[in-house]
């Protein structure tokens, strides 16, 4: 009886003979052994069994010409298998072999980075993360995956994305959860911080203010400082920031909780005339003094649910047909969000009270019912709830086959209702 076991040398006959025994276990014994001709794992690879083909999968001595048949298997553990190779492989390559190997299973990596089983495209992402010479067109396919248990690593620590990259994902808007990715990787440049600040994602930029890699220009932190006086997530990110500029550090003495007050005096960046007016103004709160006006307006409430709305000037792009999905994700990608609001309202027929009241509430149903009215793409209904109506990252509500909307006619038109009603009682 010939043994399959990798315990002592086999022959290429005896190989052969091994390859066609009846029994699966012996053909999975002898697809994990190290010291196979390059033929018989790719005759392995076709097997019946899927046991035996994960085996082969598996098997870093396996000829690379399996990597394309593997990729394609109809066992979901026979894909995961090759994927988990690669994890293990792929950190230890020489340049030299990163190269040989992108050329030979580059198709592999493409087919298993659009796998339809989550897993598959999981265990990738973990393998390739942090992979220098992984394939960029790879990397970014993971990296725009819907599922952030994909694309989550990516975003977080790939070296392969480039500023411009991370720009473009973020704007065309990630998977739920992959602005905070971003927010976290070990350096963020002062355009990607512009980009991710622009977002309005509370939870991304509260990651991004506590990352101490993350660069931000003194306007970019500013405006954030602003905009956090209603939003208490920020306050212990901002006061923790390396080097804080003075406005910055005065503009915070007047709103911080007691506690980060006593944080923000025990900074040991401040100069001594910037520390004297920080304790001025901590002092003069602290003993009922007056107060600066910290906010005006709305708690908390977007500068375009202000009255004045371009609503003349949407209404005469309406009338000459040029008021379509292209036109109002222009201005939501320039930021122009009282336009984009505009748009939406004149292309729906909301009446404006109305869906001033659904952002106000950063109600996800309501702005889903709101730009479905407008007869606008689903995927732009994700982008307006992230960027316009501050909903939390787990709260989203996202596309279905493909760009459906995921809520029921009747389902959309009570929503619109219900926020009818309810601003006319509160009118």
């Amino acid at each position: 009886m010939i043994d399959a076991d990798a315990g002592k040398p086999i022959s290429y006959d005896e190989a052969k003979v091994l390859a066609s025994d009846k029994d699966p276990k012996v053909r999975e014994a002898l697809a994990r052994r190290a010291d196979l001709r390059p033929e018989i794992l790719f005759f392995l690879a076709a097997d019946t069994a899927p046991e035996v083909r994960r085996a082969v999968a598996e098997n870093e001595a396996a000829p690379r010409q399996t990597d394309i048949l593997l990729a394609r298997d109809a066992d979901t553990d026979v894909r995961a298998g090759l994927a988990e190779k690669i994890a293990t492989v792929a950190p230890d390559l020489s340049a030299d072999e990163k190269n040989r190997i992108h050329r030979s299973t580059h198709e592999a990596l493409e087919v298993l980075a659009r796998d339809q089983m989550t897993m598959v495209r999981q265990v990738l992402a973990e393998a390739l993360k942090d992979v220098a010479h992984a394939p960029a067109d790879v990397i970014k396919t993971l990296a725009r995956d819907a599922e952030i248990a994909v694309s989550g690593p990516v975003l977080e620590f790939s070296p392969v994305l480039t500023d411009d990259d991370l720009i473009e994902i973020i704007r065309s808007g990630p998977a739920a959860g992959g602005l905070n990715a971003i927010a976290k990787r070990k350096t963020v440049g002062e355009t990607v911080s512009d980009a991710i600040a622009a977002t309005d994602d509370i939870s991304a930029i509260a990651d991004l203010l506590g990352n101490h890699g993350a660069q931000l220009r003194e306007e970019t932190l500013d405006s954030l400082i602003e905009r956090s006086v209603d939003i208490d997530l920020w306050h212990a990110p901002l006061v923790n920031r390396p080097a804080l500029p003075p406005k910055a550090a005065m503009r915070l003495a007047e709103f911080l909780a007691d506690n980060l007050l006593d944080v923000l005096q025990k900074r040991a960046d401040l100069d001594a005339n910037t520390m004297a007016a920080v304790k001025s103004t901590v002092h003069q709160r602290l003993s009922g003094g007056p107060a600066k006006a910290v906010h005006a307006g709305p708690r908390d409430a977007p500068d375009f649910l202000n009255p004045k709305l371009p609503l003349d000037n949407a209404k005469q792009l309406y009338a000459a047909g040029r008021l379509d999905t292209a036109a109002i994700n222009n201005a939501l990608q320039a930021g122009d969000h009282p336009m984009v609001f505009a748009s939406i309202v004149v292309r729906s027929g909301v009446d404006p009270k109305v869906a001033r009241m659904i952002f106000a509430e950063k109600s996800a149903k309501g702005i889903v019912a709101v730009v479905w009215k407008a007869k606008l793409p689903m995927k732009l209904a994700v982008l307006v709830q992230q960027r316009m109506g501050r909903v939390a990252p787990g709260e989203l509500i996202k596309p279905v086959m493909g760009d459906d909307y995921p809520l029921g006619d009747e389902e959309l038109k009570w929503q619109l209702d219900f926020y009818a009603n309810l601003a006319a009682k509160s009118a």
